[in-house]
């Protein structure tokens, strides 16, 4: 199924290589918080790669954290891999780096099997057509037990960019028109892991709030991350008078007490593992030595026992604090 206009992608992610660098905050803050997750994990990983590293942020985050000895970037745009490489030149990086072009949805092309110990992948996942095929290549890319580790934008992103839009389409249109692309939702990312042949699949989220003065310097931010809508049932053109009425209605609808406007950006980590003999296994079906009912009945009566001591304890200070009162009388 095709949604995104890779090719537009690709172009637009080549003119963000060269934008300030002031415009890489919000992807070089995801990466650190993806990176952070490393911290619970323990196990070494000696080769990882970067799947659609953009200017290498997740470089930056990983810092001088050990337990990596290579680091594969692969990235559809060479643009942003020279921007990559001139970025990573400029900090001693404990670990071997390697630059591959390569359209994230032909990762087979490039990744031998059971070759990585390590896939991670922040913010970029969200302009692949074909998830499940992305996500098979990655479990054929791991080694058994290798992790995979990702970050990508949720469905509740820009979503006052998109109500603002849909407000002034009605108003001047008469009708509505994608000018906000599609984003996966949370429970199709956990269903989409186990699929593909994950174990101990996990996904978390949460919300990242920017403030911007204006919906003008908002899109141009998302301009400058390469972040533009290329789906493929997009408005090819906004006229000048639905997009002010768009920043009249996000200001109207958003504004907070200091007439900032806030964009949400939901983000979802997902972890997934490649099978292996050591891995927990559930247990098998049928093999409960309780039933539920019994199950629910032991907590009623252990939560009785506790509620019985409560009072019991209370009853006891009560008595001691009377006493206590009596002696200094």
């Amino acid at each position: 199924m095709m949604v995104f206009d890779r090719g537009l992608k690709r172009l637009q992610r080549d003119h963000a290589a060269f934008s300030p660098r002031r415009h890489e905050y919000l992807r070089d803050e995801v990466a650190s918080r993806l990176v952070d997750r490393l911290d619970d994990i323990r196990k070494k990983f000696p080769v990882a790669a970067d799947i659609g590293c953009n200017t290498g942020n997740i470089a930056r985050a990983l810092g001088k954290r050990g337990g990596i000895q290579k680091l594969v970037h692969i990235d559809s745009s060479a643009a942003m891999l020279a921007k990559a490489k001139e970025e990573n030149s400029r900090q001693e990086l404990p670990f071997e780096c390697e630059y591959i072009q390569c359209d994230e949805e032909k990762l087979d092309s490039v990744l031998k099997e059971d070759s990585l110990d390590l896939v991670l992948s922040s913010f970029s996942m969200h302009w692949i057509n074909n998830l499940p095929g992305f996500l098979s290549s990655v479990l054929r890319a791991l080694k058994p037990d290798g992790c995979f580790l990702a970050a990508m934008p949720g469905g509740a992103t820009l979503q006052e960019l998109r109500s603002a839009f849909t407000v002034a389409d009605m108003e001047r249109c008469g009708g509505v028109s994608p000018h906000v692309s599609p984003f996966v939702q949370g429970r199709d990312c956990g269903d989409l892991l186990g699929t593909c042949g994950f174990a101990l699949p996990t996904v978390d989220t949460e919300s990242i709030v920017v403030r911007y003065a204006d919906m003008f310097t908002l899109i141009e931010h998302l301009q400058g991350m390469g972040e533009s809508n290329v789906s493929l049932a997009r408005a090819r053109s906004v006229s000048r008078d639905v997009f002010l009425a768009a920043a009249a209605a996000y200001e109207e609808l958003y504004a907070d007490s200091e007439g900032l406007l806030p964009a949400t950006f939901q983000i979802f980590y997902l972890i997934g593992w490649k099978p292996h003999p050591s891995q927990p296994k559930p247990a098998d079906r049928g093999s409960a030595t309780h039933k539920i009912a019994a199950l629910n009945a032991l907590l009623q009566q252990e939560l009785k026992r506790l509620n019985e001591e409560l009072v019991k304890n209370a009853n006891a200070d009560n008595a001691n604090a009377a006493d206590s009162t009596k002696k200094d009388g």
